[in-house]
C-alpha cells in the first residue's frame, strides 16, 4: 500500500506545524486534526493511508483514538505511529496493544519518521 494521505493527530500548533511542513515537503498530503475526537470522525471521513497519533490530548486521549480507530470495521486498517513525549517501554507496549503499529518519542527525527513511514508503505 502506497502512503500518500497522512493525519497528524496533535493538539500542540507548534508539533502539527513541523510535522505537516516536513511531511508536506517530501510529498505527502496532510490532514490535521487537533484531538482524539476529530481524529476518529475524520479517519472514518478522510480514510488517511497513515495516522500519526500524539498521546497526551484533552478529551480523548491518543491511547483512546487508536483503541477506537482500531476497533471500527471502517478504519481497522490504517496503520498509527503514535508520536509522543511518553517514551517509558510501559507507555510504548501500551500503545501496540491499543492498535499501534509504531512508536516514535519526541522530538521526533525527520529522518527516523520518513524511514518508519517507507517501511509501512
Amino acid at each position: 500500500m502506497a502512503i500518500n494521505k497522512i493525519m497528524v493527530v496533535d493538539d500542540s500548533p507548534t508539533e502539527r506545524f513541523f510535522l505537516s511542513d516536513m511531511l508536506g515537503k517530501h510529498g505527502y498530503l496532510v490532514i490535521l486534526a487537533e484531538s482524539g475526537e476529530e481524529a476518529v470522525a475524520k479517519a472514518k471521513q478522510e480514510q488517511p493511508d497513515l495516522i500519526l497519533m500524539d498521546v497526551v490530548m484533552p478529551g480523548l486521549n491518543g491511547f483512546q483514538a487508536t483503541r477506537a480507530i482500531f476497533k471500527d470495521e471502517e478504519t481497522r486498517d490504517i496503520p498509527i505511529i503514535m508520536c509522543t513525549t511518553k517514551g517509558q517501554e510501559t507507555d510504548k507496549v501500551w500503545g501496540m496493544r491499543q492498535g499501534a503499529r509504531d512508536y516514535i518519542v519526541k522530538p521526533v527525527k525527520p529522518d527516523e519518521l520518513l524511514k518508519k513511514i517507507a517501511a509501512l508503505g
